[in-house]
């Protein structure tokens, strides 16, 4: 028995809450995977592949947490040169899903690079933190190496999957800011990032015009089809690079739109996500209608990916939906705690980095639930279901484990006070 339990070591906090957020996953994909078996016409099996990923990132966590944390800075060249070479792969030649070619396969496994690039951008950001670091906070240097390695995973990010450029792009100006670097180089980045903004924005909303303006556009330099949307939206499908601007706009469009809508005239096929979603929320009150008895579910597109929230919400009320805000935030101020014990810098900028990329995202999927954002692909963290983020976020939370279990512990005061 002894041995058993000598698998979870390291924080028994955050192994508490890794046990909350795979019970609440496994009840409430299965909830809302109805539409997953109505298709099949098989019960079990959307839940038994769902639990399948939790019990193989479960045993990754395991044997990730025995490695000892300095370790880690071994696989960062290899990991930058596998995040550099699949995101051109998946570019190029990746395999499409709703619109986006984000997944490559390598002998019939199927992932998405830029769940990789993620974290090997953190663990990159983390040692360059660390060696630069000295009295006064980081090196001028600091500031190059990490734009000249992470803007290039942003930009083959960015094409395909908008949404994760941007997290990705906000953890690193979090980890700069935590790590010191000089805040006039933060503010020229600001600053090159919003002239770079406003000029995306002229692109993607093409100066004005409309989606019917640009389709009877025969001189454009991109071929345009006409496609449907996963939330049933039609849309002027642009090939190219660019060929994602159309659903960008659409949704932020969208998001930004204050006009009163009868409900009699709703076009249900462009906004069935947000309205569904907010239905949902709408339903569930102080307490929901429990586990299992959600409505919405069966109209929710992606209810149990990206829109699980929603879900939550119905079925467990005001109540559960805030239990898994702070859940979130537990994880957060767990990290920040692991990190302010750790006498190098290099694992307290790692378990900082992990745990703001995982609550960061986290935070972006329920403000998108509840229409405080547009509308975007990223998955709840730990619980919507997935494949390669399930794995590849329970690997996050076994890096963290590793630095509270390896890494070298600063001494207290009262330690210091022993030892003189």
């Amino acid at each position: 028995m002894t041995k058993i339990f000598n698998i979870f070591k390291g924080d028994k906090c955050i192994w508490i809450l890794f046990l909350f957020f795979c019970i609440i996953s496994i009840v409430e994909v299965y909830s809302a995977s109805s539409i997953l078996t109505y298709k099949t016409e098989d019960y079990a099996n959307p839940i038994l592949k769902h639990a399948g990923m939790l019990v193989i990132g479960f045993f990754a966590m395991v044997m990730v947490l025995h490695i000892p944390c300095s370790k880690f800075k071994i696989l960062i060249p290899f990991l930058l040169i596998f995040s550099f070479i699949f995101l051109i792969v998946a570019l190029l030649n990746g395999e499409s899903t709703n619109g986006a070619q984000r997944w490559v396969s390598i002998l019939g496994i199927q992932f998405q690079p830029s769940e990789i690039a993620k974290g090997t951008a953190v663990l990159t950001i983390a040692q360059i933190l660390s060696f630069t670091q000295t009295e006064l906070g980081a090196d001028k240097r600091a500031f190059s190496y990490i734009l000249w390695v992470c803007l290039p995973l942003i930009v083959l990010i960015f094409f395909e999957n908008f949404s994760t450029a941007a997290l990705l792009f906000i953890v690193m100006l979090m980890m700069m800011i935590i790590g010191r670097i000089p805040k006039k180089y933060i503010l020229r980045l600001l600053l090159w990032v919003g002239i770079i903004g406003a000029i995306s924005v002229l692109i993607v909303f093409g100066v004005g015009k409309t989606d019917k303006q640009l389709a009877s556009n025969n001189s454009s330099v991109h071929t345009e089809t006409t496609v449907a949307q996963e939330d049933g939206s039609s849309l002027i499908k642009r090939h190219g690079l660019l060929h994602r601007c159309d659903t960008w706009k659409n949704r932020i469009t969208s998001f930004l739109s204050s006009d009163e809508i009868d409900y009699k005239n709703y076009d249900w096929d462009k906004n069935g996500q947000k309205a569904h979603a907010k239905i949902a929320i709408a339903t569930g009150g102080l307490t929901g209608t429990l586990p299992g008895n959600s409505v919405e579910r069966d109209w929710l597109p992606q209810a149990f990916a990206d829109f699980i929230y929603a879900i939550i919400i119905e079925e467990m009320g005001l109540f559960g939906a805030l239990v898994v805000v702070i859940m979130y935030i537990i994880l957060l101020f767990r990290v920040a705690k692991i990190a302010n014990k750790c006498e190098r810098n290099f694992p307290a900028f790692l378990v900082l980095g992990l745990g703001l990329l995982i609550c960061t995202q986290a935070f972006f999927n329920m403000c998108v639930t509840v229409g405080l954002a547009p509308i975007t692909g990223q998955p709840l963290p730990l619980i919507s279901k997935g494949g390669t983020s399930t794995i590849i976020n329970c690997i996050y939370l076994g890096m963290i484990l590793s630095v509270s279990h390896t890494a070298k512990k600063r001494k207290t005061e009262s330690e210091i006070v022993k030892d003189l």
